[in-house]
């Protein structure tokens, strides 16, 4: 089942860095920005993992700004080293040239002495290297990185907003979380998400298959979602529902409807079923 709410605002994600793909780094960033932004209430549309390459990246990029998302993470790619291309990728594919930023080599500058002053690095001054990254494409704007050298880069085109992180994981979520909070509730506004379940004593979603699509059809602002799951040792079908809306309450209301519902179907079609406990608060 592939319906979800139109509302979303939707996301793309480009992770570059040829340590994914050759399998030394296993891509937990793309992960965790998926399930960020679902709870934030928007929408992935697409993901993709590619190599630092300057070409690849501004393809990825020029793609984007033509299927016009609200919002584009790029993830990597952008340290002192010759293989962090991808700002350069990311200017080239908006047609602008990369510039030194002010900003930006302020940023650099002083965590580089903050560094220094903590043992971390042999020596405070700036180079070509540490000033690598304080070059962006022009027009963007540096992002405070609360942990590590390079800062966050922000890029608009037309109703886009492309945001640059880097690749360390801790990093990257001290960005998202800190600094960029403010853009982020500018994409999303004010939304909640949440979903919920029921457990199916079954194995085989076809047999359910129709059932799922009358309450889909029903309900054409939750999305519905079957995945296989084991209990103990014993293999079952979980059913999610998941909604946006711009209340708790509104929510509540749209996924307590579509579980009913698939109660009640799922159930008058012979199989039992029960709604799944919800996580406890820790």
């Amino acid at each position: 089942m592939n319906r979800t709410c139109s509302a979303a605002p939707p996301v793309e994600v480009v992770s570059a860095g040829n340590e994914v793909l050759i399998g030394d780094v296993l891509d937990t960033n793309t992960n965790w920005l998926c399930v960020k932004v679902t709870g934030l209430g928007g929408l992935v549309l697409r993901t993709v993992m590619l190599r630092d390459d300057v070409d690849a990246i501004a393809a990825e990029v020029r793609g984007a700004v033509t299927r016009r998302p609200a919002l584009v993470f790029t993830v990597g790619g952008l340290g002192p080293t010759d293989d962090d291309r991808t700002l350069a990728g990311v200017a080239l594919g908006l047609g602008v040239p990369l510039d030194l930023h002010p900003a930006a080599e302020r940023m650099v500058a002083e965590r580089y002495v903050e560094f220094f002053r903590s043992g971390h690095v042999p020596f405070p001054e700036m180079n070509e290297s540490r000033r690598k990254m304080a070059r962006l494409p022009a027009g963007a704007e540096p992002i405070a990185n609360p942990i590590g050298g390079a800062p966050g880069v922000l890029c608009r085109a037309g109703g886009t907003r492309i945001v640059s992180l880097p690749g360390v994981p801790g990093e990257l979520k001290a960005i998202v979380d800190g600094p960029l909070a403010a853009l982020l509730s500018e994409v999303f506004g004010v939304a909640h998400y949440e979903e919920r379940s029921v457990t199916v004593d079954l194995q085989d979603e076809s047999a359910i298959a129709e059932v799922l699509r009358r309450v889909e059809s029903a309900n054409p602002q939750v999305y519905v979602k079957s995945r296989a799951r084991v209990i103990g040792s014993v293999r079952a079908l979980q059913v999610t529902v998941s909604a946006r809306a711009r209340s708790a309450a509104e929510v509540d209301g749209l996924l307590e409807t579509a579980r009913e519902q698939l109660l009640a179907d799922i159930g008058a079609a012979g199989y039992a079923v029960r709604r799944t406990p919800e996580p406890a608060d820790d």
